[in-house]
């Protein structure tokens, strides 16, 4: 492996793709932690970076170590120099950067820090260097911890370099953000979901948020310019932020039954070459029967019980095309769910070439199905983040979308 990534149960890792974008092959290595010492003393690579849990403990198969990786207390990439190896902290670079984007100061604001691992460490160092009026640290065992932080109702910016509310446990969030009267931003280092319990917490309350997608990709081109001795320009990472985020992000199908969204979901999935899934397909299968017959034969209660647990399912998933049932999102916790790495694609169809064939709730009565529209119109234009007429051809409407991502 010339350059890659070294950590623990990290095959989940975006890093390879990123790398690839910047141009050269980067692998995944998972060590141990009584495999390290061998890892550095054999020096097989150009240049690695390291990920939880080693950031800190990789320092001592160093030769040396740069300034603001000592600062930091941390490193997170690895230089082989003719087997001279030297630790840099990239992460530091990419925070600043992402919390710049996001319009988050850090300068003469009290701010609070959740989690004690490397990338809470750079994170200090950067509000430390950002002349930040007051810095503390919460951790499980600290003296500031989980119990009495909201003691501090001062803060006024809080950064999660925590785990919490990482996929699949995206319904956790470290704090309740409500309980801090004085608060202004919110930076969640977690990108997977793009939205985590305390970024959509956050949104709610209207401050600045942001998640740490894009200081990976800052810090991964940073470290590729470490890498290679070469610059990345502003316009690649951003180039390459916006392809990553595209990527992961699914392409999550609303709007009235027998709208088309499994027609045209199935064509977009073609042309995108991303898989597709549609929730009521999936219920069919797994029951073992049809939608009309789950109605007929335990209920709408019943059917609406697995359709959560299906959307919960699916919207662990990233880089999909998702068709939710006609009635999915007028429950708010599908909603909420679907939101979390998924963009919202209205369907829109003339109310007269809905096709109602088994669906339930569809009626073939205009007033009826006027009723039914009037009722959901207000969530589709809500929730939506993009509205597409399905009353072209099917290549034609399944391009438009296309195009967005």
């Amino acid at each position: 492996m010339k350059y890659g990534l070294i950590g623990k149960n990290i095959n989940y890792s975006f890093s390879p793709y990123i790398h690839s974008l910047l141009g050269y092959d980067y692998g995944v290595m998972n060590i141990e932690r009584e495999e390290l010492a061998e890892f550095f003393d054999k020096k097989d690579f150009s240049g690695v970076n390291v990920t939880v849990p080693y950031k800190k403990e990789v320092i001592k198969y160093l030769d040396k170590v740069d300034e603001t990786a000592l600062r930091c207390g941390a490193v997170n990439t690895i230089i082989n120099d003719n087997g001279v190896l030297t630790g840099y902290n990239t992460d530091f670079c990419g925070l600043n950067e992402a919390l710049k984007r996001a319009g988050i100061i850090l300068r003469g604001k009290n701010v609070i820090i959740c989690g004690s691992g490397g990338a809470a460490d750079a994170a200090k160092f950067s509000a430390e260097v950002s002349e930040a009026k007051s810095v503390k640290i919460v951790s499980r065992k600290g003296e500031i911890n989980y119990e009495n932080v909201y003691e501090n109702t001062d803060t006024e910016v809080i950064i999660d370099a925590t785990p919490v509310g990482t996929t699949p446990d995206f319904d956790e969030k470290i704090l309740d953000l409500s309980k801090f009267p004085n608060l202004t931003g919110v930076f969640d280092l977690t990108y997977n979901p793009l939205k985590t319990a305390l970024i959509k917490q956050a949104e709610s309350l209207g401050l600045r948020s942001d998640n740490g997608l894009y200081m990976l990709v800052k810090q991964a081109c940073t470290a590729s310019e470490l890498f290679k001795k070469a610059s990345v320009s502003a316009e690649k990472c951003d180039f390459i932020y916006e392809k990553v985020k595209k990527s992961m992000t699914n392409i999550v199908l609303i709007g009235m039954p027998g709208c088309g969204k499994t027609t045209v979901g199935k064509k977009l999935a073609e042309i995108t070459g991303r898989e597709f899934f549609d929730v009521d397909e999936i219920i069919e299968k797994e029951e073992k029967t049809t939608i009309a017959e789950i109605f007929a034969k335990k209920g709408e209660k019943y059917f609406r019980a697995r359709e959560k647990e299906t959307v919960k399912r699916l919207s662990l998933l990233t880089g999909k095309v998702i068709a939710t049932g006609g009635g999915s999102i007028t429950d708010r916790e599908n909603a909420d769910y679907l939101s979390r790495n998924g963009v919202f694609v209205w369907i829109k169809r003339d109310l007269s070439l809905l096709c109602s064939d088994g669906r339930p709730l569809l009626s073939d009565d205009k007033e009826e199905r006027e009723r039914l529209f009037s009722e959901r119109k207000p969530v589709y234009e809500r929730t939506a983040d993009i509205a597409v007429d399905n009353n072209l051809s099917l290549e034609a409407v399944a391009k438009v979308i296309a195009e967005r991502f």
